[in-house]
């Protein structure tokens, strides 16, 4: 894979930096856009009148796009570099959430949301391989420690921006501020926005072959899944969880929620850091060990107890994902990270960012939400297993 306009790559990661950061600005908006409905959840059943269930299934539309963009990415970065592809995919997120902020139907909001999935889908793709083409391999860990900054801010200010918003306006105005930041951030990365002036490789027949057969492809697909379901998929359901299944007061869960991802900030870099210095499969190990174990005293313990475990919880599950793309960036030739990642993280998302919320959701319905947590966070434990299994291709720097 190479950059005609920019042959001297890849530079140093301090020179990578700003351009990390400003992919990380995209990313933000594409990430908030999918998890801005967790905090906003209790308020929408009420609006909406749906069940538990059908609030959970939200996140399972945004999954199903989400699904169908990566895979057909592909073919688009293929058509068009992905620094276009970037942009674009921001350009449209913002375009859909303004016409979402207009709308009350369950069945349009659910259409609107498969849209946005969709769109969403083609950043992370053309994302990573612009950030494996801008440092080498041996500054993987670090670089995607940086990027990882964007989902755990996402986490962060999702509900207190949520909080900030109802108090004096309904839930569809937080859809115009984040549709609105979303376009301009899109159309100014499309004119000045460096690296990624590539095409990426669609699938065919004989690259699927190769990925198909590749054991650490399917290995990475439900390692990744239980590293969303622990972050992303508990982080979704669990406002609904506290409100509802504990008995907290929204506005008080909300700011609690966002608060306890501030330590995600830090410890992506502690991740990154630990991944480049143990190797990832090992990192990989130790946090799905510990963000499983904490996850599963966090369906068990009732107040006051639980409110530290808020905290905890977070802190080890939002680790996971600058060790789980180093791992994921060597288990293909560099030529192929584009397709192996289009493949591997939207049947993981369909794993932690749909089936889990949908479960811990379905669970909440029969009176058990803590159960739901507590089993996720046991086959998260017992997902270390498939490491045995892990093995990578020959790095390239």
């Amino acid at each position: 894979m190479t950059e005609k306009a920019a042959p001297h790559y890849p530079i140093s990661l301090k020179a990578a930096i700003p351009h990390i950061l400003f992919l990380a600005s995209i990313f933000y908006l594409n990430f908030i856009a999918r998890i801005i409905f967790a905090p906003l959840l209790p308020t929408i059943e009420k609006g909406l009148s749906i069940s538990h269930t059908e609030a959970g299934s939200f996140f399972f539309f945004i999954s199903f796009g989400y699904f169908s963009g990566l895979l057909l990415s592909g073919f688009i970065s293929k058509k068009i570099t992905h620094q276009s592809l970037i942009g674009l995919s921001a350009v449209l997120i913002g375009g859909i959430l303004l016409l979402l902020a207009t709308l009350t139907s369950f069945r349009e909001i659910a259409a609107c949301l498969v849209l946005i999935g969709f769109v969403a889908g083609q950043y992370l793709p053309s994302g990573i391989a612009t950030i494996t083409h801008l440092v080498s391999s041996k500054n993987w860990g670090k670089a995607f420690s940086v990027h990882e900054w964007a989902p755990n801010l996402a986490f962060i200010t999702a509900p207190l921006l949520s909080e900030l918003f109802l108090r004096w306006m309904t839930w569809q105005h937080v859809f115009y501020v984040i549709g609105s930041f979303s376009l301009f951030f899109g159309i100014l990365y499309l004119k000045v926005g460096k690296g990624g002036r590539f095409h990426g490789h669609a699938p065919n027949l004989r690259t699927l072959r190769i990925l198909f057969r590749t054991r650490g492809f399917w290995v990475m697909i439900f390692l990744f899944g239980m590293g969303m379901g622990g972050s992303l998929g508990v982080y979704t359901m669990l406002p609904l969880y506290l409100v509802s299944g504990r008995g907290f007061d929204q506005a008080w869960v909300n700011t609690i929620v966002g608060l306890s991802r501030v330590s995600g900030l830090f410890m992506t870099l502690v991740s990154g850091w630990l991944t480049d210095k143990i190797g990832p499969r090992k990192a990989i190990g130790i946090i799905l060990a510990a963000s499983g174990t904490v996850t599963i005293f966090l369906g068990i313990i009732k107040r006051p107890l639980l409110l530290p475990l808020v905290f905890l919880q977070p802190l080890f599950a939002t680790c996971f994902f600058p060790a789980g793309f180093a791992a994921l960036a060597r288990i293909t030739s560099h030529e192929m990270q584009n397709i192996t990642v289009s493949f591997t993280i939207p049947f993981s998302f369909l794993i932690g960012g749909g089936a889990i919320p949908t479960f811990i959701g379905f669970t909440g319905d029969l009176g058990a939400f803590g159960a739901g947590i507590s089993i996720v966070g046991a086959v998260t434990v017992g997902s270390i297993l498939l490491l045995r299994l892990l093995s990578f291709h020959e790095e390239t720097t």
